[in-house]
């Protein structure tokens, strides 16, 4: 599989097969994706990579926290999206929205789907794989934006092992049942999940749009 192959046929998948995932796919995965750029040489990125009977349980207890009707989830260390979305950005979140219950099969006037929803997703969709990303409180913006590259280039390397990804930025929802279960100390933020596995056959597979590239690309002196 090329890059091209690669970047085209990369999407969140949210619906995992049980089949195991090796651990030198894993492995070789996350080698390649030191290569991955960051400012000044870095590498903020914090990664616990989690699968097996402690995923199973954190999976476990994420779920029940999700079924909760009194509990919120932690307080978010960091906002998911600005305060107010304004056109385009709005337009193209509440289409993708549209597609995404769709494809999952809730209606967005179930009064459950709240519910349904924190519930697929902490139980990661099914993946046998879940990749926890932290960085240093005592980064800025530059490696977060450093951080992304980095998952994104794992992500691109999966494709290329013919496995799928989902980055979840709900598992900040349950922060704190994440960092007890890997380890992870007060000086890291959680920046999201990525769930990690073989697609599941046989269900609905969501390929969201993308706005045109006039819409996001200005060349000048062409």
């Amino acid at each position: 599989m090329d890059v091209y192959e690669a970047v085209d046929s990369r999407r969140a998948v949210r619906a995992f097969s049980d089949q195991p995932v090796s651990t030198e796919t894993l492995e070789r995965v996350l080698t390649a994706a030191t290569r991955a750029p960051s400012s000044g040489n870095l590498q903020p990125w914090h990664v616990y990579l989690v699968t097996g009977e402690p995923l199973a349980e954190l999976k476990r207890r994420a779920t029940a926290r999700a079924l909760a009707g009194d509990d919120p989830g932690d307080e978010r260390e960091y906002p998911m999206y600005p305060a107010e979305l304004t056109s385009p950005y709005l337009d193209r979140f509440s289409a993708a929205a549209a597609q995404r219950y769709q494809a999952l099969g809730i209606e967005r006037d179930d009064p459950d789907r709240p519910k349904k929803i924190a519930t697929l997703n902490s139980e990661a969709f099914g993946a046998p794989v879940v990749l926890f990303c932290y960085l240093d409180r005592t980064m800025g913006p530059g490696q977060w934006a450093d951080a992304g590259m980095y998952l994104q280039t794992v992500m691109l390397l999966l494709r290329a092992e013919g496995l799928h990804s989902c980055p979840q930025v709900m598992w900040t929802m349950y922060r704190k049942t994440v960092s007890q279960a890997v380890g992870a100390d007060d000086r890291l933020v959680l920046f999201c999940g990525l769930s990690v596995g073989f697609e599941k056959d046989g269900v609905p597979r969501l390929r969201t749009g993308r706005a045109d590239l006039t819409e996001m690309v200005t060349f000048i002196g062409v």
